[in-house]
């Protein structure tokens, strides 16, 4: 079973595909020519399949890149419940 972090970047090069683990890792709305707002809606979509967590809309405009992502949803998934 993957860990949430190589789970979280099969999330990310699904929607950025040309991008390298390290390029993810470092991804940020403003580094990546192709992250728009579409991409952070996909991007949300995807995790919230992926990891079964549903994302607040409201919180959308702050994932702007792989670790505000990642800050979000594992604090979704420590606090047990998904945020309001």
């Amino acid at each position: 079973m993957l860990d949430q972090d190589e789970r979280l970047l099969r999330c990310f090069s699904s929607v950025f595909p040309a991008l390298t683990k390290d390029e993810i890792e470092s991804a940020t709305a403003e580094s990546v020519g192709v992250w728009d707002s579409l991409s952070t809606v996909t991007l949300a979509a995807v995790i919230q399949e992926e990891f079964n967590v549903e994302i607040d809309p409201d919180a959308l405009p702050n994932l702007d890149s792989y670790v505000a992502f990642r800050d979000y949803l594992f604090s979704t998934n420590s606090s047990g419940s998904a945020h309001s």
